[in-house]
Formats: C-alpha cells, sequence, structure tokens
C-alpha cells in the first residue's frame, strides 16, 4: 500500500481521519499549556502572582510522573486564597484568616500540645510549600490539612466563640482584621465547599503559603517568568502524613 501524498495525508489528519503521532500530540499538549497562571479577572498582589506564575512556568506542582496537581496560593499580607487547577487556571478566590502572629515559622512541636499552652506570639500560620490533601479533625470535619507536622488545616470558618466575630472579619473589606486563628487558615463555608474541597477531592495538591517576613524567593527559589534565573535549588517539601487530627483553629 502506497503512501498517500502530503496533500492528501494533511487534510486527513485536519479531519480527524488519522491518528496524530504522539510526538505531534505532546507538542499540541505543550502548545495548549499555560506558561503562566491564569487569574482570569481576579485581583492579586505582586507577590501572588509572581508565584502562582512560577509554578506553571516550571511546572512546580506536577508530580513524579508529570501529571499536574491542583495547587492554592495563600497570601498572608493580603489575607486571601486562591484556588487553581492543575493547569493554573483560577477556580475561585476569598478571603481568609490566619494565625494571629505575624511570622513564616511555626514553633517546633506545636502540632502537639494543646490549645491552651499556645501564647499568642506562637499563633503562626507557617509559610513553605505544602503537599496538602483532604482528612478529618477531631469534631468529626472534613478539612485540608496543610501541614500536619503543625496542625495546619484549611476549614470552614468557625463561628464557636461569637466575640472574635469571624464571619464579620471575613466580611470585611479590610485584610487588618484578618489575624484571629491560632495558625489554621479559615475561609468561608460555601468557598471551602464549592471551591476547596471540590479541586482536592481524589487527589494530593500542592498549598502555598507566601511568606510575610522573607521573600517569596527565599522561601520556594522562585524566579520571575519573564526572566528565568538559574535553575530553583529544590526545596524542602512538607508531606501530609497520616497523624492523629488536631483541634487547631
Amino acid at each position: 500500500m502506497t503512501r498517500p501524498g502530503s496533500g492528501i495525508w494533511i487534510y486527513l489528519l485536519a479531519a480527524g481521519l488519522v491518528a496524530q503521532p504522539a510526538a505531534a500530540a505532546d507538542e499540541v499538549a505543550a502548545a495548549d499549556r499555560l506558561t503562566r497562571a491564569d487569574f482570569r479577572h481576579e485581583s492579586a498582589s505582586r507577590e501572588a502572582r509572581h508565584v502562582a506564575d512560577w509554578v506553571v512556568h516550571s511546572a512546580d506542582n506536577h508530580a513524579g510522573d508529570h501529571h499536574g496537581l491542583p495547587f492554592v496560593i495563600v497570601d498572608k499580607k493580603a489575607a486571601r486564597v486562591f484556588v487553581f487547577d492543575a493547569q493554573g487556571r483560577l477556580r475561585g478566590a476569598a478571603a481568609a484568616l490566619l494565625g494571629v502572629a505575624r511570622n513564616d515559622d511555626a514553633v517546633p512541636g506545636i502540632g502537639d500540645r494543646e490549645l491552651s499552652s499556645i501564647r499568642t506570639e506562637e499563633k503562626t500560620t507557617p509559610a513553605g510549600r505544602f503537599v496538602s490533601s483532604l482528612g478529618g479533625n477531631m469534631r468529626g470535619e472534613d478539612v485540608l490539612w496543610v501541614d500536619y507536622a503543625t496542625a495546619t488545616s484549611m476549614h470552614r470558618v468557625l463561628t464557636t466563640n461569637p466575640k472574635e466575630r469571624r464571619a464579620q472579619r471575613l466580611a470585611s473589606a479590610t485584610p487588618l482584621d484578618n489575624r484571629i486563628s491560632y495558625g489554621c487558615i479559615n475561609i468561608p463555608v460555601k468557598f471551602y465547599e464549592n471551591v476547596v474541597r471540590p479541586a482536592f477531592t481524589g487527589t494530593r495538591g500542592i498549598v502555598y503559603v507566601l511568606p510575610e517576613t522573607k521573600t517569596a524567593r527565599q522561601v520556594f527559589a522562585s524566579y520571575d517568568v519573564d526572566a528565568p534565573a538559574e535553575p530553583p535549588v529544590k526545596v524542602l517539601t512538607a508531606n501530609a502524613q497520616p497523624r492523629k487530627p488536631g483541634l487547631k483553629k
């Protein structure tokens, strides 16, 4: 059987009557892949865009088999959470409540301590890159475990103490009153149930908590996608490992 002429071959390929070679299919997939994060029309800080663009450009959210994972950017300074799909397209954004202490490093062993023993200056939402997954806590609620070692999770906003006015803090127009938790990331109930939980159902994902006392480059070894630097040094990652569910809030 003779090979069809180039004109016929192109026609058949365009019509979908013949399969594309594997190499060609890979090239098409690469062309469709984003080179920076798609925030759609959502407002975001320069630091949040810098890290999100770097994640997509460097494929830092890809597992060992090159399979992309959903990822989250937690902007502590702006008290905002951005959830992206594996390709870097924004699924949603919302305000967040964070740890009272403005610091980037958790106190060693804090995840195993009683809440009553944690001092104000120790109530930190740690910065870093965390491999995260859904799980349960001691209240029987599902949460996104960000970092088991420090008992830091992302969950529906807790409103059990009316004096803390957590719902009102989330709804306010300023991030200045969003520091109230022991370190966990509190988000609106509907945002957790309609955006965060579906994004992480059946899969792990990466949560990038932006620093506030350091730079993103120091924490993630990130670079500006418009001017890539030397290959970044591998950043140590906290993996979500099974542990006794805590009550940190």
